[in-house]
């Protein structure tokens, strides 16, 4: 039986057992539990603020979403956040769901390294954002009580230094397409323009979450 926090639970669905026996045969360990507990912390976030929201969708988005950081699912050319949308698309569709529900999954997946846009869309893509800033940054991390996040680690736990892990591990699926990682042009217009521009990094916000280790 999978873990329930407040009505949270992994949805009881084939379709939810497969992606959970395909992620964890094809992710590290890492990403495995990661992905999980971003799951849990994004389905919390939506419970708590009574957003309606479809689970399996969310479980979807949350546990496809960085496959595009595995070696089997890395292209050559585009963002890895394409990458995993782009193996979830086509897990979902090999499995009849309907084209609309896809493109949700899709877009949660492809913008959940694009802060400030996510919050604003369809519940499924907020959330699925909102699990991975909480489970990396520490992001609305006292928005959840001890008990909750307790209980999502010790059913997921995190890496005794996921910190740094998780840097590698973004570093080790990205290092050979540098060209995909140009990103928000404001940063550089700024930069270009004010001496005083501080650009936010995000490896700093990851070491100095709340989150111990």
């Amino acid at each position: 039986m999978s873990l329930s926090i407040e009505g949270v639970r992994i949805p009881d669905t084939a379709l939810a057992r497969e992606i959970t026996e395909l992620v964890r045969d094809t992710e590290s360990p890492l990403l495995f539990h990661h992905s999980s507990r971003v799951y849990y912390f994004g389905a919390l976030a939506g419970t708590h603020c009574g957003l309606a929201f479809d689970a399996e969708l969310l479980y979807a988005g949350a546990m496809f979403h960085d496959m595009g950081l595995t070696s089997q699912h890395s292209s050559a050319t585009e963002r890895f956040e394409v990458d995993g949308a782009n193996v979830a698309r086509d897990f979902l569709r090999a499995h009849g769901i309907a084209q609309s529900d896809i493109d949700t999954v899709w877009t949660a997946i492809a913008l959940h390294t694009t802060p400030g846009i996510p919050r604003h869309m369809h519940p499924v893509i907020a959330l699925v954002t909102a699990g991975v800033e909480m489970d990396v940054l520490g992001l609305a991390y006292d928005r959840y009580s001890d008990a909750e996040r307790e209980a999502i680690v010790r059913a997921h736990p995190r890496s005794e230094h996921f910190k740094e892990d998780i840097i590698q591990t973004f570093y080790n699926g990205i290092r050979h397409k540098p060209e995909t990682t140009f990103g928000n042009v404001k940063g550089d217009v700024l930069a270009d323009k004010d001496a005083h521009f501080v650009r936010g990094n995000f490896c700093y916000a990851i070491r100095h979450s709340p989150w111990a280790g």
